[in-house]
């Protein structure tokens, strides 16, 4: 969960030329599956694709991560490019020590990746709802160790060994050794 402290800002009205405050709050927020769910259920279109949302997508989803109550929906308007930044860099944050090593670089998947698609792989893989309030991030890593670990390709000896020696070279030139 992310907090951010929003103190209070003047605001100016273009429609009726005046100028208004917007109090100042704690706004919490969950980058999550639910969130996630709101969001592509008003916009009608994939919240994980390479397009870039609009300023107003952006500032919707927003809302759908909002957990704090009673919030003056002006305050997302009165947020700063700063805070917005901050906002993006939590969604950004994969929350979890796991990595994965990749031994080909392969192509991006073609697949829309849907809440809808998501709560299938949940369920299939039978994880429990609970998990739509994880950030979304560390679903989709828990989703993917699934994935690996349920894989039937294993790596070849000639794959292992050019790995290993792949390892070897950058450890000796990490400690500019030469074995």
């Amino acid at each position: 969960m992310l907090e951010l402290e929003i103190p209070s800002r003047e605001l100016f009205d273009d429609d009726t030329q005046e100028f208004r405050t917007v109090k100042g709050m704690v706004l919490r927020l969950e980058h999550s599956l639910v969130s996630m769910a709101k969001w592509e259920s008003k916009w009608k279109k994939p919240f994980l694709s390479y397009v870039k949302k609009t300023r107003a997508e952006e500032t919707d989803y927003f809302r759908c991560m909002t957990i704090s109550q009673n919030v003056d929906p002006e305050i997302y308007h009165a947020l700063t490019n700063t805070e917005r930044q901050k906002i993006r860099d939590y969604m950004d944050d994969s929350m979890t020590a796991t990595t994965f090593y990749e031994l080909k670089k392969q192509p991006p998947s073609k697949d829309t990746l849907t809440a809808e698609v998501i709560y299938y792989l949940m369920f299939s893989y039978q994880i429990p709802k609970e998990c739509e309030k994880w950030h979304l991030n560390r679903l989709l890593t828990l989703i993917r160790v699934f994935n690996v670990r349920n894989s039937t390709t294993k790596m070849s000896k000639a794959e292992i060994l050019a790995h290993n020696r792949k390892l070897n070279k950058a450890r000796r030139a990490a400690r500019n050794t030469r074995g």
